[in-house]
């Protein structure tokens, strides 16, 4: 959703960087490789399993300039948030990410399950396990709430117009 979603906003948009941590997302990954194959958006990965590999990742991204920059996030990725979306906007590209505190930190754009609801489930569950109920029993649950979160300050950084049909959709705007 985060391809189609940069790509509605900028249908220029043929090239993204991935920054992705492989021990986290290798699923989404593989989600993120289809959808730029469906949109024609050439990727460009960056793999970070350290602190030490940003410096490697920013480098490299530096010398493969790309249209946008679409980070998986991690813990260890949102630890950086803040330096990567600090990166996007130097470099006048969109940052988008499945995490609303990357929009906060300055990504263009965030789509991704709710991790309030998803904290909620979690104690529901640690509750059932805590009064007896044995972890094989309980289903498995996907999310069903996802959170799209723009921020247009960070469009007008950048120098993006964002469609009224995209701002429409969004859960949150960040002014």
């Amino acid at each position: 959703k985060r391809v189609q979603l940069l790509k509605e906003i900028n249908p220029k948009l043929s090239t993204a960087a991935v920054l992705w941590n492989p021990a986290h997302a290798d699923n989404e990954l593989k989600e993120i490789q289809a959808a730029a194959e469906e949109f024609n958006v050439k990727l460009s990965l960056f793999k970070v399993e350290r602190m030490e590999d940003f410096a490697s990742a920013f480098a490299g991204m530096k010398k493969q300039p790309s249209d946008a920059l679409i980070v998986v996030p991690s813990r260890l990725t949102s630890e950086r948030r803040q330096q990567l979306a600090t990166f996007a906007l130097n470099a006048h590209i969109p940052m988008a990410s499945g995490w609303r505190e990357f929009a906060e930190a300055g990504g263009l754009l965030s789509y991704g399950a709710n991790r309030a609801v998803i904290a909620r489930r979690i104690a529901y569950y640690v509750d059932k396990v805590l009064k007896g109920t044995k972890p094989a029993a309980l289903p498995v649950e996907t999310p069903s709430k996802f959170e799209f979160v723009i921020n247009l300050k960070t469009a007008k950084e950048i120098g993006l117009t964002v469609p009224q049909s995209v701002l429409y959709r969004a859960d949150s705007v960040i002014q």
